[in-house]
């Protein structure tokens, strides 16, 4: 009786010590990743306009750009990689690319090697090996929370090098930023040799997938439209609010002061929020919710570029923002690592990545566009329309069952 009482019971939702190793470390390495990502950015356009061929602003954007460019396209190479050699070994191959690239952008003498560091750096596609990795290590009832650490450690790095970016730059320059991300990418390596746990038999053993048991499913479909129409409109919002927050009166060394508390205030309330509600069974209503609000803050940011701009009310969009934001972050690879078959797991991240890269890439470049043709207007209202068509899209979507299992035992 009590064996049967304990196979009846609903799976703990309180994560192993293996799946709190494998989150940490697996989250450490998208960090270190993007860390040294982001700290480029904030200072990019400016320090850029220094090289030789810096007075070319169409040069310039391929050199932000083509990162998105050419990790979009590797990403399902990469993760079908994953599936049929391993993980570990394509993140090891993966990170020393990228490593590689960013090593080129710091020697680079002009902007045309910049763009070819760039576009190095891009090829080091890791982003689908470790959440399928992440998807091997931990049970369904759990994944999401995993999930969320990765999504908050890429979310507490944009907000560091908001801070740090133009202290860094003023010591090191351009260069040394790429040189100092370079030596953020080996650490990387160091972290998945001695600290991510190996790899499940059961991955290891099994019969491999392909593209096609990936691409005849609806509700990956619906999560690979998603997250580039996420993404897009995260990237192109952010080429007209910077102004909008210079209007209103913040000047740019400033900026961090709305966006870190809007991040780290998003993610005190994604935690209270979405774990609680999705272990009640609510995750298709707070994933639709986020996508609603997402579209309700790019009609309060066409608001505020049709008037007079206030502080305060862009710091209360962006909280809002980065709540939905971070909400999504957290569930979209989740629901996409338990949709997609097992033996297929690495294809099916490796599509979804692609979808998020070349949602930068085009929010990049339609933003850019957007501003020039029609004002932040225009794109605020793109963006609001974009997030409207996700909502039709996602809207006959249900939430996957989660399964308790434990995951496989370790190889080693």
């Amino acid at each position: 009786m009590a064996n049967a009482a304990a196979a009846s019971a609903p799976p703990s939702t309180t994560m192993t010590a293996q799946e709190r190793r494998s989150s940490a470390s697996l989250a450490l390495i998208f960090a270190l990743r993007m860390l040294g990502l982001f700290l480029v950015l904030p200072v990019f356009s400016l320090e850029a306009g220094k090289y030789p061929g810096g007075d070319d602003p169409m040069l310039i954007g391929l050199a932000m750009g083509i990162y998105g460019l050419t990790q979009g396209f590797l990403q399902i190479p990469f993760g079908m990689a994953s599936d049929r050699f391993g993980r570990k070994r394509v993140m090891i191959l993966g990170l020393l690319i990228f490593a590689a690239g960013s090593a080129v952008a710091a020697m680079a003498p002009t902007l045309t090697w910049l763009v070819a560091g760039r576009a190095v750096q891009g090829a080091g596609a890791i982003s689908a090996a470790v959440t399928a990795l992440l998807a091997d290590q931990t049970r369904d009832v759990v994944r999401t929370k995993a999930m969320a650490l990765v999504g908050a450690s890429i979310g507490l790095m944009f907000a560091l090098s908001l801070v740090l970016s133009p202290l860094l730059n003023s010591v090191l320059g351009l260069s040394g930023l790429f040189a100092l991300t370079t030596l953020l990418a080996l650490g990387g390596i160091a972290v998945i040799v001695w600290w991510v746990p190996a790899e499940p038999l059961e991955h290891v053993n099994q019969a491999r997938g392909g593209l096609r048991d990936v691409l005849r499913l609806p509700a990956l479909l619906r999560l690979n439209f998603g997250v580039f129409i996420l993404h897009a409109v995260q990237l192109a919002m952010w080429v007209a609010l910077p102004a909008l927050l210079v209007q209103a009166g913040l000047a740019k060394d400033h900026h961090w002061w709305v966006y870190l508390p809007a991040v780290l205030g998003s993610f005190v309330v994604m935690g209270v929020t979405l774990f609680p509600l999705e272990k009640r069974g609510y995750l298709r209503a707070v994933f639709l919710v986020s996508v609603g609000l997402i579209a309700v803050v790019q009609f309060g940011l066409l608001w505020m570029a049709s008037g007079t701009p206030s502080v305060i009310s862009l710091a209360l969009l962006l909280f809002v923002f980065f709540f939905g934001f971070n909400v999504l972050e957290a569930s979209q690879p989740s629901m996409a690592s338990r949709i997609a078959p097992t033996n297929a797991r690495g294809a099916a991240m490796g599509v979804y990545n692609t979808l998020q890269s070349l949602g930068f890439f085009t929010g990049g470049v339609a933003g850019g566009w957007l501003v020039k043709h029609t004002g932040p207007q225009g794109l605020f209202l793109a963006c609001a329309l974009g997030m409207l068509a996700w909502l039709v899209v996602a809207w006959p979507m249900q939430a996957p069952s989660a399964h308790g299992a434990a995951p496989a035992p370790n190889a080693g």
